[in-house]
């Protein structure tokens, strides 16, 4: 197993370096880049003429001379400033070599527009992201795996069709859809004014008493987690209900029965192990969705400052720090999981090899 680790590991290298090329070489014909940014916002705001050394506003510079459209009107010189100012006086081979050296260290650098280091945005708004997603991880595999297995148990029941039909139901609806929803209905929009609309705590959380802080933090935390729950609780079951149904069709488990072993043994003794393996194998994008990218439209939606909105934000910026640091960051993280659920893999299931399966 430890060989089967370090493989795994060493692995890990060519795919991030992959990963950052690929998406690097993207962003160099994506238009609107940084520079583009700010010429932009300079020009709507008429400060080309201050900016350009008092020159002629109308003065029309070609592409050539300034490498982007968006320049005219404006001092070549300034936008070879602020070309090195972004770094893109220099080669694109060597800005990405530069990058990931950087990386290797996590030195993420600083953002072009925000004024700060990415590291500290990050860490900054971590806490939204992982509230949501711990919660969502916990409460989706609590709920889920135990009703998914009432299900495949009673496979047919009056309590399987119903509970079915609702998951559908719950699954087909868009869950910005049902967020707003419960906006409208609980949180002062037109019923009643019972939950918060921003924020995961109060302003005041640091000054409440100590017994009132959870309950602060649950009080902002109830209607996004009730969103957010309903896709993922509705795959999550039905995956779960699915895979006890295929397991217990076979032989090994007539066998078991045939022994004498009770329904309650034969489940949970035989079938459970067997059939947990794929809900495993979900859990790496179950988490990767659930921390960084599942939460986005809510966060708008419920005006939370997480990871999901600084991505989001960033791209739309063209704040390349961020964007490069938060997509390294995820990758090697999503790889980390990955490597973690094949380890899972082999507790759950001793039978499992995969260092023989390589050899």
């Amino acid at each position: 197993m430890g060989a089967y680790i370090l493989r795994r590991l060493l692995l890990m290298i060519p795919t991030i370096v992959g990963i950052m090329a690929i998406s690097f070489i993207v962003v160099q014909f994506a238009p609107g880049g940084p520079v583009e940014q700010v010429i932009s916002d300079l020009t709507s705001q008429g400060g080309g003429d201050r900016l350009s050394g008092g020159g002629d506003m109308l003065q029309d510079f070609s592409q050539d001379a300034s490498g982007y459209r968006g320049a005219r009107g404006l001092d070549p010189e300034f936008i070879a400033k602020l070309e090195q100012q972004f770094g893109f006086d220099k080669p694109p081979l060597e800005r990405f070599l530069s990058m990931m050296g950087n990386y290797i260290r996590f030195d993420f650098g600083e953002s072009f527009f925000r004024n700060t280091s990415v590291v500290d945005l990050i860490v900054e708004k971590m806490p939204v992201s992982i509230s949501l997603g711990v919660w969502i991880l916990i409460l989706s595999y609590a709920i889920s795996i135990p009703l998914g297995i009432k299900k495949a148990v009673s496979d047919g029941s009056p309590f399987d069709m119903w509970t079915s039909a609702i998951i559908v139901v719950g699954y087909a609806v868009p869950s910005f859809l049902f967020g707003i929803l419960l906006i409208v209905v609980f949180a002062g929009g037109s019923f009643f004014d019972w939950f918060p609309l921003r924020g995961i705590v109060s302003d005041d959380f640091w000054q409440l008493p100590w017994w009132q802080k959870p309950l602060d933090y649950l009080w902002h935390m109830t209607l996004p987690l009730i969103t957010l729950l309903l896709s993922a609780f509705a795959t999550t079951t039905l995956l779960t209900k699915n895979s006890f149904i295929d397991e217990i069709k076979k032989q090994y488990v007539v066998t078991a029965r045939a022994k004498g072993l009770t329904e309650r043994q034969v489940l949970y003794g035989h079938v459970f192990r067997n059939a947990m393996l794929i809900i495993i194998a979900g859990f790496p994008g179950a988490f990767i969705s659930a921390f960084f990218t599942g939460s986005l439209l809510i966060e708008y939606i419920f005006s939370l400052d997480g990871l999901g909105r600084l991505g989001y934000d960033a791209i739309v910026r063209r704040d390349y720090p961020i964007v490069f640091a938060t997509l390294y960051i995820f990758s090697l993280m999503g790889l980390v999981v990955s490597l973690i659920s094949d380890l899972i893999y082999t507790w759950v299931d001793p039978r499992i090899d995969f260092e023989r399966r390589d050899v």
